[in-house]
């Protein structure tokens, strides 16, 4: 719970530092506050779950393994924002007090243990980012994602809060030990009930993008801006999915024969919509809001494989597919600076000009597409063989094809920065020290996990 004290605090902190005009001050007490918010997280990894505040929240290892990887990479995002923002806005205080508290919003998702919990969760993570997307007020673009992301997330809200009154309605608690015992031994579940996960199912699948629930999802994210939108396609789709595994893979684990047949078909859908739509986009950072939701097909498999290593095999590929994101979005920031475009023929070149960016973003896109000594192959391997193991041949090969085509439009990129010409317009590329230290990081680390996956499976 101190973590979450912590970034309360932290975020009333940084507003009060905008307002006294202590703007050198922000980044520097936020990474702090972040470094004490995981020092909190750390020191609870030996203590004995169970759920707190009259069961409101509960930090096993599941809620402290993702809980560290959310504030870790907002950290790397935060590392981007200072030379980020200043281009964008004069209003740093305000972005950084926001993306705190959806990171807050964040850590409560991880650790809910009663539907209140999860709701007051999602809508404080989800608050602060229908500002966050639409705060560039004179961008018609982030003003039109904000009000489509504020529609869908109303929309979902519905779906969701629906699905949790059935579940009442039938269970009569919100609370999810005394929910699994109602699922565990009642001989009669209710029709009200059933009804009740399938909407949580599809409000679920709303907030992380699976289709044919992600609508207006690429828009979204590439209205808003970059960073912003390199939060939310990272942090938040990790909370939001564990919010799902939590509920999907421990509570209505006896109900699996009933809802199992409805994932999968999303899944099935979710991966061939998200790969044939990147591949046809000409927009790096539309193919990234693409890819995205084929990303979230893939995290699924972690929901429908019931197994001891569904927990493992998502945190080994949320870390991997977030890191390849920072690196992405963060590349790209810097090639739209000097080149004025997000195309791809804006990293046509890229190699001569800078090529420590066009390593890191060549290793980003390798991950992203699923090659070996990457820790995006090893997160792919492990939802495969757990997949494997449970259903199927046939699955398998579905999504092996969608990630051979992955391999394409990833690939493009790789091309584009080795083998094209660039435009003689383009400006002198200036990489600051923030942004190598994070690219590098992030790099490296992706590396690592890739050939050593053990050094983060042992969080769980």
């Amino acid at each position: 719970m101190g973590a979450i004290i912590t970034l309360c605090i932290l975020g009333i902190v940084v507003l009060y530092l905008g307002l006294f005009k202590a703007k050198n001050a922000l980044l520097p007490v936020t990474l702090l506050g972040l470094v004490v918010t995981v020092g909190f997280l750390v020191a609870g990894w030996n203590n004995e779950a169970l759920p707190q505040f009259h069961g409101m929240v509960i930090f096993d290892r599941l809620a402290l393994s993702f809980s560290i990887l959310c504030v870790i990479v907002t950290g790397l995002v935060m590392l981007l924002s200072k030379e980020y923002f200043k281009n964008i806005s004069t209003y740093l205080s305000e972005y950084f007090c926001l993306i705190i508290f959806s990171l807050l919003g964040a850590l409560l998702v991880n650790s809910y243990h009663n539907f209140a919990m999860l709701f007051i969760g999602i809508e404080v993570m989800s608050v602060a980012l229908y500002i966050l997307v639409g705060i560039r007020k004179t961008d018609l673009a982030s003003n039109e994602a904000a009000l489509k992301y504020f529609l869908m997330g109303a929309f979902s809200t519905g779906f969701l809060l629906f699905g949790i009154t059935l579940l009442y309605g039938a269970s009569g608690t919100f609370d999810l030990t005394e929910l699994q015992a109602y699922v565990q031994t009642s001989s009669d579940i209710s029709p009200l009930f059933y009804g009740g996960v399938l909407l949580l199912l599809c409000g679920l699948c709303f907030k992380v993008g699976a289709a044919p629930f992600h609508f207006w999802t690429p828009d979204v994210y590439d209205g808003a801006p970059i960073l912003i939108t390199s939060f939310m396609s990272t942090v938040v789709k990790v909370a939001s999915f564990v919010g799902f595994l939590r509920l999907f893979s421990t509570v209505l684990i006896p109900l699996h024969d009933f809802w199992t047949p409805v994932l999968l078909t999303i899944i099935i859908i979710t991966l061939f919509v998200g790969n044939i739509t990147a591949l046809l986009q000409s927009s790096f950072k539309r193919m990234m809001a693409y890819s995205s939701i084929s990303h979230a097909g893939y995290m699924l498999f972690a929901i429908v494989s019931i197994g001891a290593m569904s927990a493992s095999g998502m945190l080994v590929y949320a870390a991997a597919y977030s890191l390849a994101s920072v690196i992405a979005f963060g590349v790209l920031i810097l090639v739209k600076r000097s080149t004025g475009s997000e195309s791809f023929e804006s990293f046509n070149g890229l190699a001569k000009r800078e090529p420590m960016l066009a390593l890191v973003l060549t290793i980003a896109m390798l991950s992203l597409a699923g090659i070996p000594l990457t820790a995006g192959f090893m997160g792919k391997f492990m939802l495969f063989n757990n997949v494997m193991g449970s259903y199927n041949i046939t699955l398998l090969i579905l999504a092996v094809i969608n990630a051979a085509v992955g391999v394409y439009y990833y690939l493009h990129v790789v091309v584009n920065m080795y083998f094209r010409k660039a435009e003689e317009d383009v400006m002198e590329q200036h990489v600051p020290a923030s942004y190598k230290i994070v690219l590098v990081g992030a790099a490296v680390l992706t590396l690592i996990i890739g050939v050593y996956p053990d050094s983060i499976l042992g969080f769980l």
